[in-house]
């Protein structure tokens, strides 16, 4: 029994004890004078400190008025040594020039507190804010399908001075971040000017862009002091996806095989949109004639970019364009009208019947003709497909 008290008693001088000796020691912080400025002289003080035991730790500078600029609040950490620079910002704003009292607030497990605090000067600082002026982001409903409308996002804004780094990003509600490129522009990256961001969703380069739904669109910038700033907007993507088509089994059907001066080469094939996004389309309509002598730009149908239409070319092409007749990828009834515009369905398939009237005569007998599917300025999907000789008597 009295070893159990006497072992109590000990234990409770040695509780006192370590309650008695300090719980935060050893601060330090120099220099007391900063010149925040980005010149590489007294930019920034080193703070060091260390704790007893564990606490929740506060930095923070009282300014004239009294007001508490934290630089850390209620930070948990363990008992050791500690040290952190600190070049002059608060909460992404550089303090104003001026005389501050430093203090380091520790509050242990048992809810003691401790205060150290000294002088501490700021002087010379760049409190320029980075700006992001006229930020814009154009168009604000974006479909990244590559049909030629509102397939691509342009964000501006003009960079008011020099900064350390300059960010643009979507970030959706799960907090993902899909970062934009820079466009190269007048001004250099990080630099005062005008900056442009160019977004496609990746789909210029065969990626799958970011599910349809609403972004944010944030852009920051943080100075050479570490003055920060951030613009946002919204940006909402709709029928977003790579298109994918094909002419199926790559067959088409001529006829007849020897067609004479005058008379008419007639062809069939089917095509089927086997992505996830519509596919836009543009006529002459299934079902056109065409004679040697004209093009889809003679019968009024120019080119689109990001339309994709049937073609049939042929061996002693001279015209100067592939594909010169060219015909939609389905009738009127087939397609399907999104904001006025024709479109190819996903998993939908539709057969294209046309004629070509031969009223020239070709630089050969028997020349080759054969199929294609445009992507108009973009790319041609299928090329030379199934070519096959057709006999022109003359």
């Amino acid at each position: 029994m009295r070893l159990a008290v006497l072992g109590l008693i000990v234990l409770s001088v040695l509780a006192v004890g370590c309650l008695s000796r300090p719980l935060l020691y050893d601060v330090k912080v120099a220099p007391e004078v900063i010149s925040p400025n980005a010149d590489g002289r007294d930019d920034v003080t080193r703070i060091e400190y260390k704790l007893r035991r564990s606490a929740d730790l506060s930095i923070y500078f009282l300014d004239a008025e009294g007001e508490k600029h934290y630089f850390r609040q209620n930070k948990r950490r363990s008992s050791g040594k500690y040290s952190v620079y600190f070049g002059g910002v608060v909460e992404g704003r550089m303090l104003p020039d001026g005389t501050y009292t430093w203090v380091l607030e520790a509050t242990d497990l048992n809810g003691h507190t401790q205060k150290v605090e000294g002088p501490f000067t700021v002087v010379d600082a760049d409190t320029v804010m980075p700006e992001l002026r006229n930020f814009s982001v154009y168009p604000q409903v974006f479909t990244p399908n590559q049909d030629g409308i509102d397939d691509r996002v342009t964000i501006t804004f003009y960079l008011n001075k020099e900064v350390r780094e300059l960010r643009v990003y979507l970030l959706d509600k799960a907090g993902n971040k899909y970062p934009v490129a820079e466009k190269e522009g007048a001004a250099k990256p990080k630099m005062p000017g005008v900056h442009t961001y160019d977004y496609e969703g990746g789909v210029d380069l065969g990626a799958t862009p970011p599910p349809d739904g609403t972004y944010t669109v944030v852009a920051e910038a943080e100075d050479l002091v570490g003055n920060k700033v951030r613009e946002t907007s919204t940006l909402t993507i709709e029928h977003g996806g790579v298109p994918r088509a094909d002419i199926v089994n790559a067959a088409v059907e001529f006829y007849p095989e020897v067609v004479p001066l005058g008379g008419t080469l007639t062809f069939t094939a089917t095509v089927e949109n086997f992505g996830s996004v519509p596919i836009r389309t543009t006529g002459p309509p299934p079902g056109t004639t065409y004679t040697t002598s004209e093009n889809f730009n003679t019968l009024g149908w120019y080119e689109e970019p990001g339309a994709w239409r049937f073609g049939i070319d042929f061996e002693g092409n001279s015209t100067g364009r592939p594909y010169p007749y060219r015909f939609a990828l389905g009738s009127d009834a087939e397609l399907t009208v999104i904001n006025g515009e024709k479109y190819l369905m996903p998993g939908q398939r539709a057969t294209i019947v046309g004629h070509l009237q031969i009223i020239d005569k070709p630089p050969r007998i028997a020349p080759h003709y054969w199929a294609g599917l445009i992507h108009e300025d973009v790319r041609i999907v299928n090329d030379h497909v199934d070519p096959q000789v057709i006999n022109i008597g003359f």
